[in-house]
């Protein structure tokens, strides 16, 4: 067992410090988290303005005080331009810690978007969305927490013998991401939407070592759509679809949610929700993968429930673990919740784009 332990810390050290094809935080309910998913999201909104917090706990049956933890808070608001386009500004502040070295990142951004109305009337129209944002990233580590192979002897873990030292725990990078949506509102309560986003284009350097071993962060392409459509009065079906693909890394998130109407819906801004997601993995052969290391595999079956109270959004998920690690983490995976709060006032305009 202590053995085992030991194998976990040094491994999750290296993933830490040295792994050059890095991957983003995800949340697995990625539509409640428009800005992290997509920069072209920002403003697009019913309301005038929308704030938006998200917290993701994982792992914690495997890593126990050490489990990852992801937070995220985000404001945006639209503005009209003219009679029927729409700019949109915001700002994201997300944070990560990971693991026994409190592995953390923290990051700023500033986004914008201009929607152009392609075609239709006030309330069953088409636009085009385009966006960008602009970031400041910082990654850091306890480097007093680290375990190196050095320090493993045949009696287990030995704090006082000799490991590698990193000259800087602590680095700052620039990030960039660009991004576009299209989405088609058809009445109230149908419309659809499909998206895509470039995150870190400059592929800033993000290594902890020496210029000359430094890493590039890869590039992450976002592909999304989802939408909403009505079953009768008070019930509809929501898909969702999501691919990302970083490095050697890809991920498929798939499924619906059911929304039920609290109520005459043709009155009501109350409905309940509950749906169920798969995320799987593809893992592309790199120089240094095993051959069982590579290919598709199950990830999780994600359980969803939400709450729509008027202008707030209470959303709540839990990841059940299919993956190998279920072997060391009996089925557990993580917990999201999520809360977005839009504030409407005298901007609002009918129906114009959809609901996240």
């Amino acid at each position: 067992m202590m053995l085992t332990k030991i194998k976990t810390t040094v491994i999750l050290a290296i993933m830490s410090i040295g792994s050059i094809m890095a991957q983003d935080i995800h949340f697995s309910q990625f539509y409640m988290s428009p800005l992290n998913l997509n920069p072209a999201m920002t403003g697009v909104l019913n309301c005038k303005n929308r704030f938006v917090a998200n917290y993701r706990n994982q792992w914690a049956s495997v890593l126990g005080a050490n489990a990852y933890n992801t937070y995220s808070f985000s404001y945006d608001q639209k503005n009209p331009i003219g009679r029927e386009d729409y700019w949109g500004i915001g700002g994201t502040l997300w944070g990560d810690v990971a693991g026994e070295a409190r592995y953390g990142m923290l990051q700023a951004r500033v986004s914008g978007s201009y929607s152009k109305k392609m075609a239709g009337n006030r309330k069953s129209a088409s636009y085009a969305v385009i966006g960008a944002d602009f970031g400041l990233s910082q990654r850091r580590l306890d480097q007093n927490a680290l375990r190196w192979p050095s320090q493993i002897t045949p009696t287990g873990f030995d704090p006082l013998a000799q490991g590698e030292t990193i000259s800087n725990t602590t680095k700052f990078y620039p990030d960039l991401s660009l991004g576009a949506l299209w989405f088609s509102v058809i009445d109230e309560f149908n419309y659809w939407y499909a998206g895509a986003a470039y995150h870190h284009i400059n592929r800033p350097k993000i290594s902890f070592f020496a210029s000359s071993v430094a890493a590039n962060l890869a590039s992450r392409l976002t592909v999304h759509g989802g939408g909403e459509f009505s079953v009768n009065n008070t019930v509809s079906v929501m898909p969702f679809a999501l691919f990302m693909s970083q490095g050697p890394h890809k991920q498929f998130n798939g499924g619906a949610s059911l929304r039920f109407a609290m109520g005459d819906r043709r009155t009501s801004d109350q409905s309940f929700e509950a749906g169920v997601y798969y995320r799987s993995g593809i893992q592309d052969k790199s120089p240094n993968a095993e051959d069982n290391e590579i290919g598709l595999h199950s990830d999780a079956l994600i359980l969803q429930t939400r709450f729509n109270l008027n202008q707030a959004s209470y959303g709540f998920s839990y990841d059940l673990n299919v993956s190998k690690l279920a072997a060391g983490s009996p089925g557990n995976g993580s917990f999201e919740f999520s809360i977005v709060y839009q504030i409407c006032g005298p901007e609002k305009r009918g129906v114009y784009c959809p609901r996240f």
